[in-house]
């Protein structure tokens, strides 16, 4: 059942990035830093914890709970090292996940590289 509730949970938020794409004038970039944004401020009020406990990945993988990855951090930072974990704290939660992506992005790029398939051979 948790596969389910992840599914469906994860696909919801892909759909209404699509739907805002399709009905929208709003560009990929936005959507995807307004999606971030979401994250972060549902995390912060407490509402975003709860759908990460009841949709697990389907909740935390897309980009809104990078968000809520980023508010909790802040939020834990801020209880040990007090104002300064403002700044500090959205790097400590998130510096895994962005590392992987750089290290795997790179892996990939360097695996695949790109032909130019219009030229005649």
């Amino acid at each position: 059942m948790q596969y389910l509730w992840a599914f469906l949970v994860g696909g919801a938020l892909c759909a209404i990035g699509q739907v805002l794409i399709d009905l929208t004038k709003l560009t990929p970039a936005r959507i995807l830093v307004s999606y971030v944004v979401a994250g972060v401020i549902l995390g912060a009020v407490g509402v975003y914890q709860p759908l990460v406990d009841f949709a697990g990945a389907g909740a935390s993988v897309p980009l809104t709970g990078f968000g809520n990855l980023l508010a909790k951090g802040m939020r834990k930072a801020v209880e040990e090292d007090g104002f300064l974990g403002i700044f500090t704290g959205g790097f400590t939660a998130c510096a895994a996940g962005v590392a992987a992506a750089i290290i795997f992005g790179l892996a990939v790029a360097l695996i695949f590289r790109k032909t130019d398939r219009t030229r005649q051979e």
